[in-house]
């Protein structure tokens, strides 16, 4: 971790060149220019500049802006982490910008300010793409909402069809095509006649309705039944590749194994992906590089990582790591884990998450929702990830911060 004065001059020269691109030696500039140097700066900067005036303001929204800053954080491929914490009466979402991410890490973890609290202080994370994060309401599973953390705008959803005795699975993201971001609900549910026979202990499988909403429509569209989405797997196994969404499937009744299933945000159509061939293990599923992953947990200590080279080949699934067991520092002095000493229990409960590349190839992982760790596939090597004013339980989100604008404005975030 870097000294004091270190993090302070940082935020020192950060705020300096907020000022310069303030002034009105800016403003004379050509718009071009103008929005390549805005483009430039990270998110929680350029959002300060909304407060100079209102022609900054009303440019933070420009379109041209917004689509040349997204080009730009696609090229340096630099993502920040989120940090949600829900060990607290009010959840909290902390981030990291541009993080060197190794052991010696000057950046500070800050807190975003959530504006939503008050009708939603409790939530979980379903998803983020393009800047924005879809969100959901822990305690009363209707209520939904997608908001920019950044900017601090965000938008509540409409309300859509319940069933009694309802199990729901999320699905968000954007097609690159059709420009279009989309939230998926799968319910399962049981009809009058199935509950007559849950009484009776006969095994039943549940029923499935689909809806979906397009942001900035007005209203859910049911797309109806489909029959084989029994037992999707919500956390932590959603991830958007190829304009699709993916999950994995719970091991069934009667059907043994793993099963790979998409969602084409286009054309709306469910399909099955060939799965690794090491489908009936614990995985979980992660995008690096833009192509599909699996992370495969065995017993005894050991994860491999597969990779889908040509997406929809099952032939093309390869083995392109090996990571055995490790207990970060912070697990180690953590008097609540004596239970889990030995390092071979972790990966049995499938506890470890693997999140992102480095820039400098090395993998980020998350173990038991408290503690970062990045692994050098070249040397072996593991090196825990602090950052001052990290909570102390959370969920990693990897997440690309945009100026992406939402209908509903809110108070901007805060450090």
């Amino acid at each position: 971790m870097g000294s004091n004065s270190e993090i302070i001059e940082v935020e020192i020269k950060r705020s300096n060149l907020v000022a310069e691109l303030s002034s009105p030696v800016l403003e004379s500039l050509p718009r071009d220019l103008i929005l390549c140097i805005l483009s430039r700066l990270p998110v929680s900067s350029f959002v300060q500049l909304r407060s100079v005036c209102t022609g900054w303001c009303m440019l933070a929204r420009d379109p041209d802006l917004v689509n040349k800053y997204r080009s730009c954080m696609d090229e340096i491929n630099n993502p920040c982490l989120i940090f949600h914490s829900d060990c607290t009466i009010k959840n909290q979402l902390h981030f990291v910008e541009f993080p060197d991410c190794n052991h010696e890490s000057k950046e500070k973890a800050k807190r975003f300010h959530v504006p939503f609290w008050e009708v939603m202080p409790e939530f979980d994370v379903l998803g983020s793409y393009n800047g924005l994060l879809c969100l959901s309401d822990s305690l009363q599973n209707d209520a939904l909402c997608v908001c920019n953390p950044f900017t601090g705008n965000y938008q509540d959803l409409p309300k859509s069809t319940l069933f009694l005795n309802q199990q729901v699975v999320y699905g968000f993201g954007f097609h690159p095509t059709t420009k279009e971001y989309k939230v998926l609900k799968i319910v399962y549910y049981m009809n009058s006649n199935k509950d007559y026979l849950r009484a009776l202990r006969v095994y039943v499988e549940l029923d499935s309705e689909v809806q979906i909403f397009t942001l900035g429509s007005s209203t859910w569209r049911s797309l109806g039944k489909v029959g084989y989405l029994h037992h999707l797997y919500q956390w932590h196994s959603q991830v958007l590749v190829n304009g699709r969404l993916h999950w994995v499937t719970w091991p069934r009744r009667y059907h043994h194994g793993i099963k790979i299933i998409s969602f084409d945000l286009a054309e709306e159509q469910f399909l099955e992906v060939p799965s690794t061939p090491l489908m009936g293990f614990n995985y979980h599923l992660v995008v690096l590089g833009g192509c599909l992953f699996a992370a495969v947990y065995f017993n005894y200590c050991k994860l491999e990582i597969w990779v889908m080279a040509e997406y929809g080949v099952e032939e093309s699934w390869i083995k392109k790591f090996d990571i055995r067991a490790h207990m970060p520092k912070g697990l180690k002095e953590d008097p609540a884990n004596q239970f889990f000493k030995n390092s071979k229990i972790i990966w049995k409960g499938g506890y470890i998450r693997v999140l992102c590349l480095l820039k400098n190839g090395d993998i980020l992982l998350e173990y038991k929702n408290r503690a970062l760790v990045s692994y050098g596939p070249k040397s072996g090597e593991f090196k825990d990830v602090i950052f001052q004013g990290m909570p102390k339980w959370y969920q990693t989100i990897v997440h690309v911060g945009s100026l992406t604008w939402i209908d509903t404005t809110l108070i901007s975030t805060g450090a």
